[in-house]
């Protein structure tokens, strides 16, 4: 049975005083880790995939996309946990804190056999975030890509990559980054650096993120080319995500229909394997005075003056990047042309969710789960690319930029 740590809301310490303990999610699992095998059988033909960290499946959804079976995903979040398995049937599941997980079981849910093993860890972020006002280099979540050291050495698999938020580079002046990139090495991999942004890769949403990749030594390593915001080929928009096809919506209400057809070419691929019921299209219950604010805001504006970066979306630009709003239930958006914030279906397209995809646990959780994942089509571009490294394809690309020459 879960037992929370921690009450939700404590008025008792000061929240923004580094020396306090940051706040534990509520929902996170602190029993022994679970094992849930999975519900389909797995291609053992496929190179195997294994998300860490993995939350609702953004590197698994990209993975998958791109050819790979993901084996086994890891997670602490139940409710994250849940809406992977119901997407990723074939998946084997554990819950439970990593430091809790023994590699072996990693291993033999991993299976041998197959043509290779690919490792991926989108490691909690929140310490390193510039978004979170608890900010400080201390922070024990910051120490947890040992734990994605830790299995890969037992593992060994071909390629493995860590993601991470941009203010993971500054974090005690580049320590976190010399630390991770020669644990990497240590390993024996040639490890690779990248800030990627990706809106550039077709994600509608400005979102830049860290990428450490480690190959085997030798091989060469290009990050993917930038497919958007170039000449002829535009970034993806707020418009090209959730307008045209979507059902108007009123505060509080819901629908399961679309409205009509795709009218972008991201919304014919969002919705290209996908037929019948519109999922997670139910807008949130504000308030009246929610909703005045939100209508009397022009499209690009900020909604509260002390704070700038929740803002109504503008249509014709792609969104801020979008975060899990912690665990407290509140929206981070306003829609562009209606009076509300974003349903969770808008969000997991701003975010490249295909609409098969389904998100459990209600709206508040379906916020933490879209906010916390790594974009499946950013996920994509990087599969894609280490399938073609290890299918021997040359690779076209941006070179990774230098960690040895500036930081060791």
């Amino acid at each position: 049975m879960h037992h929370p740590s921690t009450t939700l809301f404590d008025v008792s310490e000061d929240k923004w005083d580094v020396s306090v303990e940051v706040e534990s999610n509520f929902y996170n699992w602190d029993g022994a880790p679970e094992i849930e095998e999975s519900v389909t059988s797995q291609d053992m033909t496929k190179v195997g995939h294994i998300d860490l960290f993995s939350g609702c499946g953004g590197f698994s959804t990209g993975f998958e996309l791109a050819g790979f079976q993901t084996a086994v995903a890891l997670d602490i979040h139940p409710p994250s946990l849940q809406t992977l398995r119901l997407n990723h049937p074939s998946a084997h599941s554990i819950l439970g804190d990593i430091r809790k997980v023994d590699e072996k079981n990693l291993s033999s849910l991993a299976a041998s056999g197959r043509p290779g093993l690919v490792v991926t860890a989108g490691v909690p972020c929140q310490g390193f975030s510039l978004s979170n006002r608890k900010r400080h280099a201390d922070d024990k979540r910051n120490f947890l890509f040992l734990e994605f050291i830790r299995v890969a050495e037992h593992l060994r698999p071909d390629v493995v990559v860590l993601e991470n938020v941009s203010g993971l580079v500054s974090t005690k002046d580049g320590a976190f980054k010399r630390d991770i990139a020669a644990a990497i090495e240590e390993l024996g991999y040639d490890v690779h650096f990248a800030l990627l942004n990706a809106a550039d890769y077709g994600v509608p949403q400005t979102r830049k993120r860290v990428f450490f990749v480690g190959v085997p030594k030798g091989a060469k390593w290009l990050f993917p080319e930038v497919e958007f915001g170039v000449p002829g080929r535009p970034y993806r928009t707020v418009r090209d995500a959730i307008l045209g096809d979507l059902p108007r919506l009123s505060a509080g209400a819901s629908s399961q229909k679309y409205l009509g057809p795709p009218t972008s070419e991201l919304q014919e691929w969002l919705r290209r394997d996908h037929e019948g019921l519109l999922f997670n299209h139910a807008a949130p219950a504000h308030p009246q005075d929610t909703i005045d604010r939100i209508r009397a805001t022009k499209p690009g504006e900020p909604m509260y003056p002390a704070f700038k970066q929740r803002i109504r979306l503008h249509p014709e630009n792609p969104s801020p990047t979008q975060i899990c709003g912690g665990i407290r239930p509140q929206f981070q958006f306003g829609h562009p042309t209606q009076a509300r914030g974003l349903t969770i279906r808008e969000r997991a397209r701003i975010q490249s969710f295909p609409d098969w995809y389904q998100f459990t646990g209600g709206v508040t959780q379906g916020r933490v789960q879209t906010g916390n994942a790594v974009p499946p089509l950013l996920a994509k571009a990087i599969a894609d690319q280490i399938a073609r490294l290890l299918n021997g394809s040359k690779l076209v690309g941006i070179p990774a930029e230098p960690i040895r020459d500036t930081l060791f």
